[in-house]
This record gives structure tokens, sequence and C-alpha cells, in this order.
């Protein structure tokens, strides 16, 4: 059986002045279709890099990203990305934000109509219908990280690459946020990789957890299943076994390596 997303063996160097730094080693990882897949590990273990990998935005040194059985080598609508900066036109409307991701990836496939239907549709999915003709400037940093969603759910990816998607957000912000991505996941069913340096979040809203060892040249540590039955809710499972299982295992190997890198200092 083909996997839906397959990192085969990859290796990403990058090379300035003369000097090479191996920023991932010989990492490989099979997602299926639904899951949500959270990575994590310490600064500069090559997380975010290995999501642009994925996007599309870089490419791989040697081994191979395959999405089924297409190779990903460029940027392309079935991969989709919210950055931890919401990255909106700010002289553009919510509405008109969100209509650019939809005129440019469903030109001549769908009429005038269905294209404001469809925009319409994913403003409702992240709740922010109501602020469809406001600007950036004049929404909250958790409004615009939901326009940051819908833009990128409007072109319908095979995978939601979310780069620290709450990073610069309150507590609060960010808790409905993550509760709202919860929803999204449980009603469409899509691929989701998230990187994130918050261990309760990665518990919270992961089907596995991939832990990246230290770099330079940092590879796959450990994968960890989160067998939390969803729906989830996040104060339930404050005193849930299986969470707080989870927790310790993801804490125990970040401080391990924490560890080891202050030995070698």
């Amino acid at each position: 059986m083909t996997s839906y997303l397959k990192i085969d063996h990859i290796d990403k160097s990058f090379e300035r002045g003369g000097v090479r730094t191996d920023v991932l080693k010989d990492v490989s990882l099979t997602i299926e279709k639904g899951e949500f897949v959270s990575i994590i590990g310490h600064s500069g273990c090559g997380k975010s890099t290995l999501l642009n990998l994925i996007a599309g935005l870089t490419r791989v040194t040697s081994g191979a990203i395959l999405l089924g059985n297409t190779e990903v080598n460029a940027p392309g609508p079935e991969r989709a990305v919210v950055f931890q900066n919401h990255s909106l036109l700010p002289w553009l409307t919510v509405y008109e934000n969100v209509n650019l991701a939809v005129s440019k990836v469903f030109a001549g496939k769908k009429s005038k109509t269905e294209k404001h239907d469809w925009v319409m549709n994913n403003l409702d999915l992240v709740q922010m219908a109501h602020a469809k003709d406001k600007r950036p400037a004049e929404i909250s940093g958790g409004m615009k990280q939901r326009v940051g969603i819908a833009r990128a759910l409007a072109m319908e990816p095979k995978i939601l690459l979310l780069d620290e998607p709450f990073g610069a957000l309150d507590a609060l912000t960010r808790a409905h946020l993550q509760d709202a991505v919860m929803e999204i996941h449980a009603r469409l069913g899509n691929t989701m990789i998230m990187i994130t340096h918050d261990v309760d979040e990665a518990v919270l809203l992961s089907d596995r957890i991939v832990m990246m060892t230290n770099g330079p040249a940092a590879r796959i540590g450990e994968v960890l299943d989160v067998p939390i039955p969803r729906p989830r809710d996040r104060i339930a499972l404050s005193a849930d076994r299986t969470y707080l299982k989870s927790r310790e295992a993801v804490l125990k190997f970040l401080y391990e390596r924490h560890r080891f890198v202050e030995a070698a200092e």
C-alpha cells in the first residue's frame, strides 16, 4: 500500500562561503491520509527546514519526498502553508486575501459565483465571515491567523502545513485556535503537519509526534503515537493518564537532548 506522503531518506545541506552545513540527515517518515502529525525539537533541529522541503519551497539535497506517486520538488496548491506570521496582504480585505488564493487555484474551474461561495464557505469555517470587509490592520492577531488558515484551506490542499501557527499569540487566543483547528480537522478529515515548540499543543492536537534530534545533521529521534480518542477536551485531558504519559515521553526526550547539548559545550 502506497503511503499518502513518503519522506524517503532525505538529506538537506546548505553551502555558504564554501562552508557546508548539514541540516537534516537520513530522515524517513510516512504519513497517512487524514493524520495530524506534529514535529517537535529544540531550536536549530531543522523542523522548519523539513516543513519547507515538504512544501517544495526548497529542494532536498538527496533522497525524495513523494505525495502519492508524485515527487515533491516545487511549491504547489496541494501543499498549503500557514506561517507563524499570517502573511496577509495589508491592502486587501479579509475576503480579498482568501479570494486571491481561490482565483489562482480555481481559475477556469469555478464560476464567479462558485468562487464567491467557496471563499465565504472557508471564512465560515474559521468563523471570520463577519469580518470579510475588514483589512488586516483592523482585526486581532488571532483573527488574522484564522484568515490565514481559511486562505490555505480554500486551496483544497491535500496536506495543510502549519509552521508554528500559534507561536505569536497569547495563551487564550492560542487555545481558541487550537480548538478551531481540531474542529476543522474533525470536520474535513484532512492531513495536517505542524511544527511546534509547545509540548502540550503537540499532545493535544496530534495522532503522532515526530521528535527531532539536535542539529546539525538532525534526524528523527523518536516517533510517539498519541492514542487519545477524538474529539478531545483539553480540560478533561488535564487528568487523563494517556495524555500525561504522552506529555512525559516528549518532555523526557527533549530534556535528555538538552542535557546532551550542555554536556557537549
